[in-house]
């Protein structure tokens, strides 16, 4: 998805939320002077996904249960990365707005795994505490305009942005494991706005031109 077909859905989301483009996109900045790490151009990635299967690992309390079927290339979004290190999976790629167990994703990130940081104006404190910790391979990402070494591929969640990375960088097709639209996570703080925005990854996941399946 190009920006200007992205900046569509995101200007709807802005407004749903109440979101602050001005405040996603000073994140940005503060991602892109922050980050440590190797940066790597994203189509470094692309011999990973192309005409591939890619598994996309999401924080759905039914992850636990689907791990017999992870295959790879594997994709985690966010806290599904400590499920996934918990169960001996290190992932290829985690896409994360800093908002799980960092510690972890900074492990797995030491060892190889690509961390695909995401910008956005809720997330400064976390992006100015973490984002210097990493010191693997890097991605910076942002919900806005994109500048410089600083992408934007589409989506809004964790899960369905790795699914739209997945699909930018030639994937065949999308399996996607421990994703639950309907019912939120019983740990987070807000489940009504959890539920919406799992409705927005809905949606979006439904105008990839790629077959994705649970």
């Amino acid at each position: 998805m190009d920006y200007e077909e992205w900046d569509v859905y995101y200007r709807e989301i802005l407004e749903d939320f109440g979101f602050s483009r001005e405040e996603d996109e000073r994140s940005a900045r503060i991602l892109d002077a922050k980050l440590a790490g190797r940066r790597i151009d994203p189509e470094e990635l692309r011999p990973l996904f192309a005409d591939q299967e890619v598994t996309i690992a999401g924080n759905g309390a039914n992850l636990a249960a689907d791990l017999k079927a992870i295959g790879r290339p594997l994709v985690a979004a966010d806290e599904a990365t400590s499920v996934l290190g918990g169960a001996g999976h290190r992932p290829d790629v985690i896409v994360t707005d800093l908002d799980g167990s960092v510690e972890d994703q900074i492990a797995a990130n030491a060892e190889g795994t690509v961390v695909v940081v995401h910008a956005h104006g809720d997330n400064i404190p976390a992006v100015e505490r973490w984002a210097p910790r990493f010191a693997g391979p890097v991605i910076a990402t942002t919900q806005s305009r994109p500048f410089g070494r600083v992408y934007n591929f589409g989506g809004f969640t964790d899960g369905d942005r790795a699914a739209f990375l997945a699909a930018s960088l030639g994937a065949a097709s999308l399996l996607l494991l421990g994703f639950d639209f309907e019912r939120p996570s019983p740990k987070d703080p807000d489940p009504a706005t959890k539920k919406r925005k799992l409705d927005w990854a809905y949606i979006l996941l439904e105008t990839l031109d790629i077959t994705a399946y649970e």
